[in-house]
């Protein structure tokens, strides 16, 4: 069972790395505002660094034109929703950059490119498989969604009932990989980058958070996916700006949720 470690209290020293394994680090409770007040902050960072922020921005833009590219290629809208779900998982892995953006702006540092690129190696070993976890559920989820276009009728002008299985399939599927997804990552990339905890704290700290706070993580979750419709709605160009913003306000949001042990150096 996974333990519950207290914050460490003022004035008391606490080693940066830690035997316990699979443990929960405490959280607070949020109210419906917060994610909102995330997104203020968010913002705010995106302009206190724009080049730094319009190049990641640029990233997630050419990844999401890659997968416009897919659905013309291949000819079928059949293809965007298992896209989608391949961009949520690797969309926080991508995003440890900003977080590391958000960070040196709280330090009152000039954020730059090459110090942000450098954050990966923070928690190398935990982030990295955090990253393997990701892609297996990714290629998981890409053989499940194979097999639920095996009920797709032949016929395009078939009845609706007729469409039932694949649609009812696809969605409830598409539902719990979905909510997994969001569950493990909402917050496992920036527990592991401040307090370079094992993946498996990471995740389930971040499982716990989502699990307490399950109301207005739903209103979290609904800002990001409106956010990244809207930036996929643009043919991907939104995304030079949607997905630095939201990288940032996740930063805050982590903060706000978490009980971290701040300020400390981060170098």
């Amino acid at each position: 069972m996974p333990q519950t470690v207290p914050v460490p209290k003022q004035g008391q020293k606490s080693p940066t790395r830690t035997a316990a394994f699979a443990r929960v680090i405490p959280h607070n409770t949020l109210n419906y505002r917060d994610p909102f007040h995330w997104m203020h902050l968010g913002v705010r960072d995106f302009i206190a660094a724009p080049m730094v922020s319009l190049f990641y921005g640029f990233c997630f833009t050419i990844a999401s034109i890659a997968i416009w590219a897919a659905v013309f290629i291949h000819g079928t809208h059949l293809v965007i929703l298992p896209a989608l779900v391949v961009f949520m998982l690797i969309g926080p892995f991508l995003a440890t950059g900003l977080y590391d953006v958000s960070w040196q702006l709280e330090r009152g540092k000039k954020p730059n490119l090459f110090h942000s690129a450098r954050a990966i190696r923070r928690n190398g070993v935990s982030e990295w498989g955090f990253a393997i976890l990701l892609a297996v559920m990714m290629i998981f989820w890409m053989r499940v969604a194979a097999m639920i276009h095996a009920l797709y009728p032949v016929n395009q002008n078939a009845h609706f009932e007729q469409f039932l299985p694949f649609l009812s399939l696809g969605t409830l599927f598409g539902m719990l990989f979905t909510v997994s997804v969001f569950a493990i990552s909402a917050f496992s990339i920036p527990v592991m980058m401040e307090r370079r905890v094992d993946i498996m704290t990471a995740i389930s700290t971040s499982i716990s958070a989502v699990y307490h706070n399950a109301g207005v993580m739903v209103v979290w979750a609904l800002i990001i996916s409106t956010c990244v419709v809207a930036g996929f709605a643009t043919a991907g160009i939104g995304m030079l700006v949607i997905m630095p913003i939201l990288g940032y306000a996740t930063w805050h949001g982590y903060i706000r949720t978490i009980k971290t042990k701040r300020p400390r150096r981060f170098e």
